[in-house]
């Protein structure tokens, strides 16, 4: 008479047992957080390509801001101008050109992302986990609105494909964001990009950059890195005159 097979239920049942790619605790534990990066690294640019995302114009700016208010308007008119004429909204070859791309949340994030979406035109929404849920903003196209865990992976792909960058007023985020931006042309690190400040009087009574220059932390040149605007068609003109390529 033959003995029954011991019982293997527990083993089928272990967490050792899951595929490596199925294991949610593995995945998620300190020994992987270097393949989450390469995770949101990876899928994020596979989407951009399959979309045929050549180059883009990121906006910051705060997440409080609401309709109504003149940046938001402002930020809404620029994200429609330069997608209009800018290449999102007619590609060439198959390929975009100079899409808008924002942090994904409200205020002046959405603001952009809407002015793209008024056009039909194609916006990306960078999105962040927080503490506080953020949903993203309804105008972003659902098929480039992405969410990230790591600041500095989204950090990365935010000025991995830009060509220029616009920033109206906001807090610690947009302050963080503008000041990665500007570092990493200054050092050589990024390409050269134009950078437009939004709303000249409130960029200078908030930053005295002439400081920095007075006391030697920066070259007078590097003062050159930024430019003001006071309107969307002011911050296109900008853009356009610092040589950003329209398709």
């Amino acid at each position: 008479m033959s003995t029954p097979k011991p019982d293997v239920s527990a083993h089928l049942a272990s967490p050792a047992y899951r595929l490596s790619a199925q294991d949610p605790d593995f995945l998620m534990g300190d020994s992987m957080r270097g393949v989450r990066f390469l995770m949101e690294y990876a899928k994020v640019e596979e989407a951009l390509r399959n979309e045929r995302i050549n180059s883009t114009i990121v906006v910051f700016g705060s997440a409080r801001v609401r309709e109504g208010n003149r940046w938001y308007d402002e930020a809404r008119a620029f994200g429609r101008l330069a997608s209009e004429q800018g290449g999102a909204l007619r590609p060439i070859d198959g390929a975009r050109e100079n899409v808008i791309a924002t942090g994904g949340g409200p205020g002046i994030m959405e603001a952009a992302n809407r002015g793209a979406h008024d056009v039909g035109a194609p916006s990306i929404g960078y999105n962040i986990t927080l503490p506080h849920e953020q949903e993203p903003n309804p105008y972003s196209t659902p098929s480039l609105t992405f969410r990230f865990h790591y600041f500095n992976m989204r950090k990365m792909h935010l000025a991995m494909r830009s060509k220029a960058l616009v920033v109206f007023p906001g807090g610690f985020g947009t302050l963080d964001e503008l000041f990665e931006i500007i570092t990493l042309v200054q050092t050589g690190k990024a390409g050269a990009r134009t950078v437009v400040l939004f709303d000249e009087q409130f960029w200078k009574s908030l930053v005295n950059l002439d400081v920095l220059v007075e006391t030697g932390m920066i070259a007078k040149k590097d003062l050159g890195l930024l430019t003001y605007a006071n309107t969307a068609d002011e911050a296109w003109t900008a853009l356009v005159k610092a040589g950003l390529k329209v398709g």
